[in-house]
């Protein structure tokens, strides 16, 4: 007990620091979870969550029988895989070659640039991305049309709205990720790159056998926490973005729930829905952990 009084007596001022953020968390976090309820009953707005009608695992059975729910689903991990993995690629190639610029002001001027559409709302961004990709008056068809081809219509073509959605996320939130693998890249050992040097390796031997299994840990961080979120596609994004003509490559859950619950006033089979990509969520990343740590002796606890 003296051992645990002296512990609190040390450590009290930082877990009232912790209070207001864990106060809002059970607030916003915890405390709508009660809404579960709706996925089993016929949820009724007048009569509240206690006294709707309990009707089971009708709102599932509706949900197996949805004709539409399959491509809801293949369309959501179609694009959060592609999120996933260009989220990936972009910001480790983008941080490399920064690593590997001489001029520290050349360095920080692109990596601010890079780093500015993190700060703006997908609100803003559609519209711009609106007069950008419109096949009317958009300076990519214009710029297209220069070279003979035909207008095309990005938003409203099923064949091009998933990669539009993949290609616009990566370019708002590389910047992002960049800033984390360049901080991975300064806890490198620069004797490691010495030693290389003097082995006879070049810069991209250098790249291969020194930078990029020094970042292997944050890389398999980043992996990890991103398999968690292989079912949340982009609601904002793509609500701001998507058309019913591209409801067939763009519906992904989050809209379906939206569209469900808030527009048809279905509140118990929206949240039946939620509920299923919330289990199926915590499946995922628990696996992702497991294979952290199999894989690489990684642990994020």
């Amino acid at each position: 007990m003296n051992v645990l009084t002296r512990m609190w007596k040390r450590e009290w001022p930082l877990h009232m620091m912790l209070l207001p953020g864990l106060i809002l968390v059970l607030i916003f976090c915890y405390y709508p979870m009660a809404g579960i309820m709706m996925a089993f009953q016929k949820y009724i707005p007048n009569k509240g969550l206690l006294g709707s009608p309990f009707i089971g695992m009708r709102n599932f059975q509706l949900l197996i029988e949805y004709p539409d729910i399959g491509r809801v689903f293949l369309n959501t991990i179609y694009i959060a895989v592609m999120k996933i993995i260009a989220g990936l690629i972009v910001p480790i190639t983008i941080a490399i070659l920064l690593n590997e610029l001489r001029k520290e002001w050349v360095k920080r001027t692109f990596q601010t640039l890079v780093y500015l559409p993190h700060f703006l709302s997908w609100v803003l961004l559609s519209g711009i991305l609106v007069d950008i990709l419109s096949p009317s008056s958009g300076i990519l068809n214009q710029v297209l049309g220069i070279f003979g081809i035909k207008p095309i219509f990005f938003l409203g073509d099923n064949a091009w709205f998933p990669y539009v959605m993949v290609i616009s996320d990566v370019w708002k939130e590389f910047g992002f990720g960049t800033i984390v693998y360049l901080a991975a890249l300064t806890g490198i050992n620069p004797s490691l790159y010495e030693a290389a040097e003097i082995d006879g390796a070049g810069r991209f031997k250098q790249i291969l056998n020194v930078t990029l299994p020094g970042m292997m840990p944050i890389i398999i961080l980043m992996l990890t926490l991103n398999i968690g979120n292989v079912l949340n596609a982009g609601f904002e994004q793509i609500f701001n973005l998507y058309s019913p003509p591209v409801y067939e490559s763009a519906d992904i859950i989050d809209t379906f729930v939206y569209r469900m619950g808030v527009q048809q006033a279905q509140f118990g089979f929206a949240t039946a829905v939620g509920l299923l990509k919330s289990i199926v969520s915590f499946i995922f990343i628990s696996v992702s952990y497991v294979l952290a740590y199999r894989i690489a002796n990684y642990r994020i606890f």
